[in-house]
């Protein structure tokens, strides 16, 4: 019976991750840093019949996170790890980045899945056998002029996960990386501005779920949008900003 771990879970694609997953003899580990909003899940998942254990600690921890994951392992083999915790970018008025922005996004998005997927891959290595999710964005491909360490991350992401896959075929483990478009969360609600195609976090989870089962090397949707992004890559300067300039936005707060 499957053991999956997910970070990020408390709401919006880590919690709709959970809830698809929970079903008789699944084995669900949760993380993320709000305990309540992160039990309610986890009550909705055993609802559905999971086995469900959660812990609440932040993915920037790097110590507390490997001790998590060699644990949890020790106590029921992972067979699927998606490291999904993150924190949107964009300054509040538009603006540039402050460095603290810059490097909070980077340490939480980039080093934060690091810290989860890195001890996930040498746990699965040694067994010859798992799965591991990163979740990226379509930013990866079209990055966001107004969230530009955020769409940073992303790439970053794409880049490693997609590395380590061609290292890890040979020992029995998956990799694969998400890019998912706008999804409607607590997170994107903060967003002021176009949001084209977005879809429900309940829509994305039966979608991302879809692609880890078959093992898609990129796992990208929604399929107008993701080849759009793609494509933008290897536009001219000149027309990659000028189709980016409908993706400006604003945050609603500060962070």
């Amino acid at each position: 019976m499957p053991v999956i771990l997910i970070t990020g879970a408390s709401s919006g694609i880590g919690a709709a991750l959970a809830r698809h997953y929970a079903a008789p003899g699944t084995t669900l580990l949760l993380n993320a840093r709000g305990a309540d909003r992160l039990e309610s899940v986890a009550e909705s998942c055993r609802a559905k019949g999971a086995q469900v254990a959660c812990q609440c600690l932040d993915v920037r921890d790097r110590e507390a996170v490997a001790a998590w994951l060699r644990a949890s392992d020790a106590a029921h083999p992972l067979d699927l790890v998606i490291a999904n915790a993150g924190i949107n970018g964009g300054h509040p008025t538009g603006g540039i980045e402050t460095e603290a922005m810059a490097f909070e996004t980077v340490e939480v998005n980039l080093m934060g899945a690091l810290n989860v997927a890195l001890p996930a891959v040498t746990l699965m290595v040694a067994r010859g056998r798992g799965q591991i999710a990163l979740i990226s964005s379509l930013a990866a491909f079209a990055p966001l002029p107004d969230a530009p360490a955020y769409s940073g991350t992303k790439a970053a992401l794409l880049a490693h996960g997609l590395a380590l896959r061609a290292k890890l075929k040979r020992h029995g483990v998956r990799m694969n990386v998400v890019t998912p478009g706008y999804v409607k969360t607590a997170m994107g609600s903060g967003y002021e501005g176009w949001r084209p195609m977005e879809m429900s976090a309940d829509d994305a989870a039966i979608r991302i779920a879809r692609g880890l089962e078959r093992d898609e090397d990129i796992v990208a949707f929604p399929k107008t949008l993701a080849a759009a992004a793609r494509g933008a890559a290897l536009l001219p300067e000149r027309l990659r900003r000028l189709g980016m300039s409908g993706f400006t936005f604003k945050m609603r707060s500060a962070r």
